[in-house]
């Protein structure tokens, strides 16, 4: 019996020049992939208005909408920012390279166009897209506040109630500017100094509190942050008020919410180890679950509904 069929990639191929259109559309579609043509900026726009690739790949001059000013809108745009953009230069193009970076493409190639190595780049990038696509839209599932920054503290995505969080503490804010508030800048820079995973730091404003925790440093230089917004009193009642369960349940059960240890919780709340498990036993009970996270995000549901 033949297995089920793999993923084909898409590629949306983006160039005015049509011999070099058709020459990396017959190389892709040889190698099985399915190619999207747009002859100019206008016409990828358009076209991306109807269906997803998971990967482009974007001539940098063009007449009208060059690639640079495509790629800016494209990545304006929350339903497609996550797709690898990757540039096409002429060898004396230098410096289109810096600019390909700045408008957020992840790659580029030289024209004319080392076909294997082209395909090469396609099908690395198009995978890490579709990663972090899937574990972006996981994240979001779980009600999960998270943010990723580069190593210096600028902006590369959150989720939605991450974003939400963030502007509730300072007005105004949306990821639609790329950059994040100051304030987050320098938190995400004083959890890297300690260089301990599971460190925190708060962001304290008038208008709330945020705790950052850092849960990851790769190697690509992406730092995974996870957002709590502290306002323990209100939203123990919450939980203990939506989820019929008792104030020292609602207590273990926030501080698990905000991804706390059960050695962190009993530190916060003075009992043992062993009577934070006990009460974590009875919460599992009542709410139907069987492990810490799916408690951990019926529990973020309650508080934020």
């Amino acid at each position: 019996m033949d297995g089920l069929p793999s993923h084909s990639d898409t590629v949306l191929l983006v160039d005015d020049e049509h011999d070099s259109l058709r020459l990396m559309r017959d190389a892709l579609e040889a190698a099985g992939i399915t190619v999207l043509i747009a002859t100019s900026g206008e016409a990828a726009v358009r076209l991306l208005a109807h269906i997803v690739p998971d990967l482009i790949v974007m001539d940098a001059v063009m007449p009208g909408m060059d690639g640079f000013e495509t790629t800016v809108m494209i990545k304006k745009n929350p339903k497609l920012a996550h797709i690898p953009i990757i540039f096409m230069t002429g060898l004396t193009e230098s410096e289109h390279v810096v600019e390909a970076f700045e408008v957020g493409g992840v790659d580029y190639v030289r024209k004319p166009a080392n076909i294997q190595e082209l395909l090469a780049r396609v099908r690395v990038h198009a995978e890490h897209g579709r990663v972090r696509h899937a574990s972006v839209a996981s994240l979001d599932a779980t009600g999960r506040l998270m943010l990723a920054t580069d190593t210096r503290g600028r902006f590369l995505w959150c989720t939605p109630l991450a974003e939400q969080a963030i502007a509730r503490v300072v007005p105004g804010w949306s990821k639609e500017e790329e950059v994040l508030p100051l304030p987050f800048q320098s938190a995400v820079q004083r959890l890297l100094a300690r260089g301990a995973p599971e460190g925190s730091v708060r962001v304290e404003q008038p208008l709330g509190t945020l705790e950052l925790v850092l849960i990851a440093q790769h190697r690509d230089n992406n730092v995974l942050v996870r957002l709590n917004e502290l306002n323990p009193d209100e939203h123990a009642a919450r939980l203990k008020q939506r989820l019929q369960v008792t104030d020292r349940e609602a207590e273990v059960l926030l501080w698990l919410s905000y991804g706390k240890s059960s050695i962190d919780i009993s530190d916060v709340l003075s009992i043992s180890p062993r009577t934070v498990q006990k009460h974590l036993e009875r919460i599992f009970e009542k709410l139907g679950v069987e492990t810490r996270a799916a408690a951990a995000a019926l529990a973020i549901r309650a508080i934020d509904r």
